[in-house]
């Protein structure tokens, strides 16, 4: 990716963002979000960036593997979150807005299902993987990585996870700019940090919330540390989680998982 770095940094100044720490751009790295938890320790400064044309050893939520196909978008960002108490929480749905207001600007109307992935006609466009590193202190450092489908659906999927993938030049059908892709990311992760950041968490939720899979007053069912729970979707918490409302009628929030919409009829 040779010039990556320069391009994506002159492509920022051209938004308005002089970057304020160091963009590293790789051909190949096992994970651009461990590039940046050895950075972190290395005290590298907030906002240091890291994108790579292919992972080895690329990561989802659960420590799944994400898919890392040249050809689409493998970016991470270091942060040093300064935020209101409990705020932290909600990094994962402000990074998740910034990706669904990224693509809008390639004309692609994303949705938003909880917690972190970014959807189109429900397929898979992009993912969020947020791991923090806390110290006496509490949160000393977070590495925001975002996967984008920019120009193919990885040619590594089963027949049947294919289906459910989706990528920007599928849905314009035409050629996106892995770079240009990656300055809109970045200019928005800005934006929903600092409403976080001075707002707190309600300003990034009421945002999520516009965006999100219409699934509200839904029969749901998560997938939560090894428990099946089923219920009615309520919304989102000021701390990110999923509120889910029991047979009983009793509303208890869900502070991580995976979900999905139950069909009626569906045991």
């Amino acid at each position: 990716m040779e010039g990556a770095s320069e391009r994506l940094a002159e492509l920022l100044r051209a938004r308005g963002r002089e970057w304020p720490a160091p963009i590293e751009c790789f051909e190949e790295v096992g994970s651009t979000n461990e590039v940046l938890k050895l950075r972190a320790r290395d005290a590298w400064p907030e906002w240091t960036v890291a994108l790579a044309e292919r992972q080895t050893e690329g990561r989802g939520r659960h420590g799944r593997a994400w898919i890392s196909a040249p050809g689409n978008l493998h970016l991470s960002v270091l942060i040093r979150p300064a935020l209101p108490a409990g705020a932290a929480s909600v990094l994962p749905l402000a990074a998740g807005l910034a990706v669904c207001q990224a693509v809008a600007e390639g004309g692609v109307a994303a949705e938003l299902k909880w917690p972190n992935d970014v959807l189109v006609h429900g397929r898979k466009l992009a993912g969020v993987l947020v791991e923090s590193a806390s110290g006496s202190r509490g949160i000393e450092s977070a590495v925001v990585g975002v996967g984008v489908n920019v120009g193919v659906v990885p040619a590594e999927l089963a027949p049947d996870e294919a289906e459910r993938i989706t990528s920007i030049a599928a849905q314009t059908g035409a050629k996106a700019d892995i770079l240009v892709v990656a300055a809109a990311v970045l200019v928005r992760l800005r934006v929903c940090y600092d409403a976080l950041a001075k707002g707190g968490p309600a300003a990034v939720v009421q945002g999520w919330l516009r965006h999100a899979v219409p699934w509200w007053g839904r029969g749901v069912e998560v997938r939560s540390e090894g428990r099946k729970l089923s219920g009615i979707a309520r919304g989102v918490d000021a701390r990110g989680a999923l509120l889910l409302e029991d047979a009983s009628g009793f509303v208890f929030p869900v502070l991580s998982g995976e979900v999905r919409a139950v069909r009626l009829g569906e045991p």
